[in-house]
């Protein structure tokens, strides 16, 4: 139990020290201290002016009850009528607040009072009723005024007696007449004092103050909490969604909007904080866009790198492949060179009726010199070797070609469907170079059938739209799988092949795309999964096409 109080008191001394913290509590606190200095000198001024007013009442009140008496007084002593004296003194002394009245002669002997037992009693000179008329040095403590014919004195109850001291002058009417004691000279017969209670006035001006206190207090505390409202709606509110609104801004959150629908100051203030935040959102925004921009052109140049990087290993490879194909073709020449020549041989040696074997001998010696040539072509293409151009039928280069490779293993279950154009110009181009191109994408249709389709091949003549420049157009189509998308664009490149290890270099299609290069054609592929893929050789028709 006692923990859930300490957490309590915890959780309101931090409210109370939030509010203290906060704008608005502080202008409260503000005006409330300020509402509250001046509603006590406002009350203690309206109090101390109420008594003023109140004790000035009691004082005009004594100062006409002390006329009253003395004129009482100079009603019977003309006649020398003592009974109507008492008798004037005793009905007066019957008013509200009057505690006594008596009347004392020029010796300070007590000749009436309404207090019998005073009568005949004698005071001295140094008696505060005395001392009011016959000044020492020092003046009474209790006086309230200028004026010197009252005084306010404690008595021993603990109640204050306003005292009121009134001399009885030796008028005409009181020398002159029959009874009259004293002389003519004589200006004082004696003095009248008459007493006051100031119990009621003091009753009075105690619940002034108490009243002044409490409605004063019950003001400002009606006040502050008035305030309170106004400022929590006008000042605190609208700060506690400027700070909220700053915290989400903080966390990211640069949609949220501060509603405030005021056109104060406030309001002003929140459609500045929902412009920043726009801007914020923007500027964001703007930043991811380039950030991304940024990263996309990294990305990009990464790429390239990584390319040119893969393109100067080929090219180092490529240029190891030439110096290997050198050596390799030197190699090569003597065996082949001993075939063709021994076949040579053989066929002067082989009997005119063996058609066959000398069909079979002419067959060896074509081979050789094609391999021959094909080494001196790899070289060739390592080197950048001129090639040697001849104007030829491409129809006839075709048949060549597939009449060479049907009767291979890899073709027997492929069937050729062969459409050649027969209007086609002959075209300037090295039939060795030429032959090996055609025989690389028909070795790969193969591989990419494994061995089991159709392949087509057709001639055609063709110009471009734009210059009316003619090529002859050699379609090369297998009824394979296609080749993926992602594929098309590398398969040009050096050592990209999606052979298995051992069944592929990656090198035929690129140093066929060289070939093409090199006698200013064209050479490009298109797929379909359902169709499979076409290559497209285009060769210049015209004469002067580029040699090498």
């Amino acid at each position: 139990m006692s923990q859930f109080y300490d957490k309590y008191d915890t959780i309101i001394l931090m409210v109370i020290k939030k509010a203290f913290n906060s704008l608005a509590g502080k202008l409260i606190m503000a005006v409330v201290t300020l509402m509250t200095i001046g509603s006590i000198i406002f009350g203690y001024i309206f109090i101390r002016y109420e008594e003023k007013i109140m004790m000035n009442n009691l004082i005009s009140y004594a100062s006409s009850t002390a006329d009253l008496a003395r004129t009482g007084i100079y009603y019977g002593m003309p006649i020398a009528h003592g009974d109507a004296i008492e008798q004037t003194i005793e009905l007066i002394s019957s008013g509200s607040d009057i505690k006594s009245i008596t009347v004392f002669d020029k010796e300070g002997k007590v000749a009436f009072s309404s207090q019998k037992s005073e009568v005949g009693r004698t005071i001295n000179i140094d008696n505060i009723t005395c001392r009011m008329c016959h000044k020492k040095d020092t003046t009474p403590p209790h006086f309230l005024s200028k004026d010197n014919n009252w005084i306010i004195v404690p008595d021993g109850s603990g109640s204050k007696t306003l005292k009121f001291v009134t001399p009885i002058y030796n008028e005409i009417s009181c020398y002159t007449a029959s009874c009259h004691h004293h002389s003519r000279d004589t200006r004082v017969l004696g003095v009248l004092e008459t007493n006051f209670s100031t119990a009621t006035v003091d009753s009075t001006i105690k619940q002034n103050r108490i009243g002044t206190i409490l409605f004063g207090g019950v003001f400002v505390v009606m006040i502050s909490i008035s305030l309170c409202i106004i400022l929590y709606h006008f000042v605190s509110k609208p700060v506690s969604l400027l700070d909220e609104g700053m915290h989400r801004i903080a966390k990211g959150e640069l949609d949220y909007k501060i509603e405030i629908k005021s056109k104060d100051e406030m309001g002003l203030l929140a459609d500045t904080f929902n412009s920043m935040a726009s801007d914020l959102k923007k500027y964001k925004e703007n930043m991811e866009n380039w950030t991304k921009a940024l990263e996309e052109e990294v990305r990009k140049k990464t790429s390239e790198i990584m390319k040119a990087q893969d393109h100067l290993i080929n090219a180092e490879k490529l240029a190891s492949l030439g110096r290997m194909a050198a050596g390799v073709a030197h190699e090569l020449n003597s065996p082949l060179t001993g075939i063709v020549t021994f076949s040579h041989l053989m066929l002067k040696r082989t009997p005119p009726e063996n058609k066959l074997d000398i069909e079979d001998l002419e067959v060896i010696i074509e081979q050789a010199n094609r391999c021959s040539k094909i080494i001196k072509s790899l070289l060739g293409f390592s080197r950048k070797t001129s090639s040697d151009k001849i104007h030829i039928n491409i129809n006839d280069l075709t048949d060549s070609t597939v009449a060479m490779l049907r009767n291979q293993a890899k073709f027997y279950n492929i069937r050729f469907n062969i459409s050649l154009d027969n209007t086609i110009a002959p075209v300037a181009v090295d039939p060795n170079q030429l032959q090996q191109v055609f025989i690389n994408l028909l070795i790969n249709a193969a591989d990419a059938m494994n061995e089991r389709g159709q392949i087509t091949v057709i001639t055609r003549t063709i110009a471009e739209m734009t210059t009316d420049k003619k090529y002859i157009e050699i379609e090369f189509t297998d009824s394979g799988p296609g080749i993926p998308e992602d594929h098309i664009g590398k398969i040009f490149e050096p050592f990209f092949t999606t052979k298995p290890v051992g069944k592929g270099t990656g090198l035929g299609l690129s140093v066929s795309y060289g070939i093409i290069k090199k006698h200013g054609g064209n050479i490009f592929v298109r797929s379909d999964s359902s169709k499979g893929a076409s290559f497209f050789v285009r060769l210049p028709l015209e004469d002067d096409s580029e040699s090498g």
